[in-house]
Order: C-alpha cells, then sequence, then structure tokens
C-alpha cells in the first residue's frame, strides 16, 4: 500500500526526534548532500563508474531519493508547512499554466 505525503512527513516527524538542535540550515545542508547521493547514482547507472553494478545502483538510487524526501518533509515540519497542501496547490497551479 503505498504512502502518503502526509505518512511520510509524520514520520520524519518521529524520526526527527531522535536528532536534537538540527537547525533548518543544517536540514537544508543534510537535504543538498543527499540530492549528491542521488548524483551519484545516476552516474552510476549511465556508465560513469565503469564497475557499477546496474541493479545495486538502483536500489541505492531509491533508497537516496527517500533520504532527499525525508530531509523534505523534515524541513517541512520545521516551519509547518504541509507538504500535501502544497502539492495540492502547486498541482492546481500547474494545471491552469499553458506550457
Amino acid at each position: 500500500m503505498p504512502l502518503t505525503i502526509e505518512e511520510i512527513q509524520e514520520q520524519a516527524k518521529e524520526l526527527a526526534s531522535h536528532f536534537n538542535g538540527v537547525t533548518l540550515e543544517r536540514r537544508v545542508a543534510f537535504l543538498v548532500t543527499e540530492v549528491g547521493e542521488v548524483a551519484q547514482e545516476v552516474l552510476s547507472l549511465s556508465g560513469a563508474y565503469n564497475d557499477a553494478d546496474r541493479e545495486a545502483a538502483l536500489q541505492n538510487l531509491g533508497l537516496e531519493m527517500y533520504d532527499v524526501l525525508w530531509n523534505l518533509c523534515d524541513l517541512a515540519n520545521m516551519v509547518g508547512i504541509d507538504l500535501d497542501e502544497a502539492a495540492r496547490r502547486k498541482i492546481e497551479i500547474n494545471r491552469q499554466r499553458e506550457w
């Protein structure tokens, strides 16, 4: 059963309770670091590293993508943003755009 954004944001809140004193700036730094790890796995998939195991890179990519999502959810929690609602608003904005 798929998780909702709300459920992931709630899980981020629970996990974040184990980390004391993380500031907004540090959370953004962690987020950027995780995005870098996503890039690393994409490079592995694209053949940038000759010895890359494609299946392992795919699995690692998924895990790193989750880390990005978790950090983003924690950042939203820190500033009181409901990402589910923000996503709904942005989807509606995008529907009205001419691309």
